[in-house]
C-alpha cells in the first residue's frame, strides 16, 4: 500500500522547489530589466557602412575591430582606406563629428587594373583577393571587376609580373565633391 504520508511530503518538495524556481527566476528577470548596461549598437551600423573587405590596413584585424575602435575614439572615421572619402563622410555624419580633413581635399578612390600585355595567368591575384574582383583563370588574362574592388592593395603587391596598379576611379555621384572657390587675395581700392 503507498504511504500517503510519504506521497504529501513528496508533493510538498516539488511545490517548494517549483515556487523557489518561480521566484528566483522573477527577481533574475527583474534584475535583468533594471541593472542591464545599454546596448550601443552605433558598431554594427558601421560595420554596414564599411566596405567588410577586411584589408587590416586600417590597423585592425577587421572591419568589426575597426568599427569598435572608430566607436571606441580609438579610430577617427577616416582610417578605412578602401572606403574613401564618401565611406569616412558617412561614418562621421553617423556619429555626428565632423571629419579632421574635408572629404574633398582627399584622393580619388583607386580600384585595381590589370595590363593585359603583362599578364602572365598566375592566379596569385585572385588568391590574395578577398572581395572576389579578379576574374580569370590559370594562363589566362585576368581583369577586374571595378565595381567589386575594395583597393586594398594586396593583388598588387602579389603580382609577379607588375601588371597590376591601382588606377584612380572616375569620380561618381557617392565620391564626387563640388570644389571650394579659389580664394582671391585683397585687391587694394586705389
Amino acid at each position: 500500500m503507498i504511504d500517503t504520508h510519504m506521497m504529501t511530503q513528496a508533493a510538498q518538495a516539488v511545490g517548494a522547489i517549483g515556487l523557489l524556481g518561480t521566484g528566483l527566476g522573477v527577481v533574475l528577470g527583474v534584475a535583468a530589466r533594471y541593472l542591464s548596461a545599454p546596448v550601443d549598437d552605433r558598431a554594427e551600423a558601421i560595420v554596414a557602412i564599411l566596405p567588410g573587405s577586411n584589408c587590416a590596413q586600417c590597423g585592425f584585424a577587421g572591419c568589426k575591430q575597426a568599427a569598435s575602435a572608430i566607436v571606441d575614439g580609438r579610430a577617427g572615421p577616416d582610417c578605412c582606406p578602401p572606403g574613401g572619402a564618401s565611406t569616412a563622410q558617412r561614418v562621421a555624419e553617423m556619429l555626428g563629428v565632423r571629419l579632421a580633413v574635408d572629404a574633398s581635399d582627399t584622393a580619388l578612390p583607386t580600384v585595381a587594373w590589370v595590363d593585359e600585355e603583362r599578364c602572365i595567368g598566375c592566379t596569385r591575384c585572385i588568391r590574395k583577393c578577398a572581395s572576389d574582383a579578379i576574374v580569370g583563370a590559370i594562363k589566362q588574362m585576368h581583369t577586374v571587376l571595378p565595381e567589386a574592388c575594395y583597393s586594398c592593395g594586396l593583388c598588387e603587391i602579389e603580382c609577379p609580373t607588375k601588371a597590376i596598379v591601382m588606377k584612380p576611379v572616375m569620380p561618381t555621384l557617392a565620391t564626387w565633391h563640388w570644389p571650394k572657390p579659389a580664394t582671391r587675395s585683397p585687391v587694394a581700392a586705389g
